[in-house]
């Protein structure tokens, strides 16, 4: 992330160094995020593996501008070349050398030709009819383990352990008891259908990964070069850097925006919290409170639209609706998350009494505009045209070209040709852990639909609640953040679209409500003690505590504990069945609720809360949350009472400070 410049050149932000170094930051990734344990190649290796990051990114661009191949071919090209530069990039163990060996030559050669077996026998094998040949199941077989593999390298072993207790499910089904029995099936037909079908790895999320998220990702490596960072932070300090706690508020503003380009919750926390915590350390919050902003802001990038986490892509294709009715079904529900967040922030800020940064150290939003503002262009056009009824792909390839043509309008922001392949390289790059781990979810789809175990578990979880959707609703809310410890996003999303949303959708709950639940519980697994990822990340950064650090971006983020029930028990939060001026009302009545459960939290309004007052808060506020007039009422009774309570005490309080 670009440093912010200083104040006297431009009208921009004030001038930061981190408190980390950037050796230290790589550290801290390597330890809390899998993907980032890569070679740092040299010489011909880098520039081998470099080329092939470039002709990977190639590849997308000329199949999103001409058009995609057939299913299994696009799916395959791109998973060979995902395979090629995981076993080159990525060591078998932490303690490999540095360097590419001849082992992995051999393996990253054997793996690409894997990965495009299927497309060099595309036509015979589309006609086989299950007549597969010997060639054809060793091939399945290496395509599985590789797979596997790969996922270990990039995403981490619980995912692997996840897969492959699936695929022993779908081996040895007659041994397993009650509902979860099934008569099993032969090695052949479970690696034949998981592997030259689009029902297992060359499934859905892999189709996904290989068209929509691809070409957004590579969006966002072009924006990232335009040095849009700069911009987002210098808007941010513009809106916000002047106001109580100013830094806070400028670190959660800061991520909302990063949230746009960035679908990693630890990525980003590092990205902008190597600046964002020192500068909030610096004004008075606690290490543990510091990190823990930058890491329930950065966690909920995931859910800002327009373009939210890989997730979001798959759950159109799963529930048949356009990506932009996900994006508009989201709108609310994050304001309310980032409300709440900047709610926390704030009335932390005033409890430990501290200010912002001085107005005329800020730039202002006219200057900041002006300088950088063009680069907002690519970002309003994707949201043209995805309302206008495009397809996602146009969309990430008009952003993309967008973004170099908007670049282009000043010096500090244009590319040059290096830049260009660079942005190629590092989109690459970054699509790696997604399409593995899509690959790796495809497995674990390919064993539901083989076996039918989806809905046998959906109506398991339904029996074991008794029918009660509250129940239900809790017991997938906590499958979805035990997923979230050991499996990314996109795979968490998955399996728990395939297993747990069904049963929701079962007791009467809209499909779209249903995902969008488990999709929540997914990306707040990043937050979520006691592994909390994100937070760890932020706490390496603050040197805080990690575990205090998760506690505490759990009750800042406690509206993404909320929200999804909310929007379950009444889908107008999401645009279901709603009007316009019921919109109003809910978005209002939200807001004041998001407050109250904010004060709650932190244990401060007008002045410091006792407990009852906070539980009252934290009730009222809920019923302000939830649509309803009744529900309203009571809430509005709720905080008006306590408002009065918090009032005289203040008055009361400053009169004996007056006094004394």
């Amino acid at each position: 992330m670009s440093k912010p410049h200083d104040p006297q050149k431009n009208g921009g932000s004030p001038e930061f160094e981190p408190e980390i170094s950037q050796i230290e930051l790589e550290e801290l990734m390597k330890k809390v995020d899998k993907e980032s344990t890569f070679r740092k190649l040299e010489g011909f290796q880098h520039k081998l593996v470099y080329l092939i990051a470039v002709v990977f990114s190639c590849y997308h661009l000329y199949t999103g501008i001409f058009g995609m191949f057939a299913a299994q071919i696009q799916r395959s090209v791109h998973l060979a070349f995902a395979f090629a530069l995981v076993f080159l990039l990525y060591p078998a163990n932490k303690n490999s050398s540095n360097r590419i060996g001849a082992i992995d030559y051999i393996t990253a050669a054997l793996a690409t030709f894997t990965g495009l077996y299927l497309t060099i026998e595309y036509e015979r094998l589309m006609t086989a009819a299950g007549n597969y040949t010997q060639a054809d199941l060793l091939f399945g077989i290496l395509g599985v383990l590789f797979t596997l593999e790969a996922a270990r390298r990039v995403v981490g072993t619980p995912i692997v352990v996840i897969a492959a207790s699936f695929l022993v499910y779908a081996y040895l089904g007659d041994y397993f008891p009650g509902f979860l029995s099934h008569r099993g099936y032969s090695l052949e037909r479970i690696v034949t259908h998981m592997y030259y079908t689009t029902e297992g790895i060359l499934g859905i999320p892999l189709g996904v990964s290989s068209t929509f998220i691809f070409l957004f990702l590579l969006f966002g490596a072009f924006l990232e070069r335009t040095g849009i960072a700069k911009l987002f932070i210098d808007i941010a300090n513009a809106i916000a850097g002047w106001a109580s706690g100013g830094p806070a508020k400028v670190a959660v503003i800061t991520s909302a925006l990063e949230g746009t380009i960035s679908g990693s919750s630890v990525a980003n926390t590092v990205g902008s919290g190597s600046f964002t915590i020192p500068m909030m350390k610096k004004l008075g919050y606690k290490p543990e409170f510091a990190a823990a902003v930058e890491a329930a802001a950065s966690t909920g990038g995931q859910i800002m639209p327009p373009i939210m986490g890989a997730a979001a892509f798959l759950m159109a294709e799963f529930i048949g609706l356009p990506y932009i009715e996900i994006a508009k079904a989201a709108v609310i529900p994050a304001l309310l998350y980032f409300t709440g967040v900047l709610i926390s922030v704030h009335l932390e800020a005033k409890r430990l009494g501290l200010k912002g940064a001085n107005r005329s150290e800020l730039p202002t939003v006219w200057s900041v505009m002006k300088e950088r503002g063009h680069l907002f262009v690519p970002l309003i056009a994707i949201i043209y045209v995805l309302t206008e009824g495009f397809t996602p792909v146009l969309a990430a390839l008009v952003g993309l070209a967008l973004s170099v043509l908007a670049g282009m309008i000043k010096k500090d922001t244009r590319m040059g040709f290096g830049d260009i392949i660079n942005a190629l390289e590092a989109g690459a790059r970054s699509a790696l852990g997604v399409a593995v781990a899509c690959a790796t979810a495809g497995i674990i789809v390919g064993v539901v639909t083989l076996t039918g175990v989806g809905l046998k578990m959906a109506n398991g979880l339904v029996d074991l609640a008794g029918g009660n959707l509250l129940l239900t609703l809790m017991f997938t809310m906590v499958a979805s953040l035990i997923l979230g410890m050991g499996a990314p996003t996109t795979a968490n999303y998955v399996i728990t679209s395939t297993i747990a949303a069904p049963a929701l959708v079962l007791l009467g709950v809209p499909i779209l409500a249903a995902h969008m639940f488990v999709f929540y519980f997914g990306i707040v697994a990043d937050i979520t003690p006691p592994v909390a990822l994100a937070a760890y990340a932020g706490a390496g950064i603050a040197k805080a505590d990690p575990f205090k650090t998760g506690v505490t971006a759990t009750k800042l983020a406690i509206g993404a504990f909320i929200i999804p029930y909310i929007f379950v028990l009444s889908p107008q939060i999401i645009l279901i069945g709603s009007t316009p001026m019921g919109l109003v009302q809910i978005l209002i009545t939200s807001i004041c609720g998001m407050t109250a459960i904010g004060a709650a939290m932190i244990g401060y309004l007008l002045t410091n809360m006792s407990m009852p007052e906070r539980i009252a808060f934290f009730v009222g506020g809920l019923m302000l949350i939830d649509p309803g007039t009744l529900t309203d009422v009571a809430g509005l009774v709720i905080l008006a009472l306590g408002g009065i309570i918090q009032l005289r005490r203040k008055k009361a309080d400053r009169s004996m400070s007056i006094g004394g």
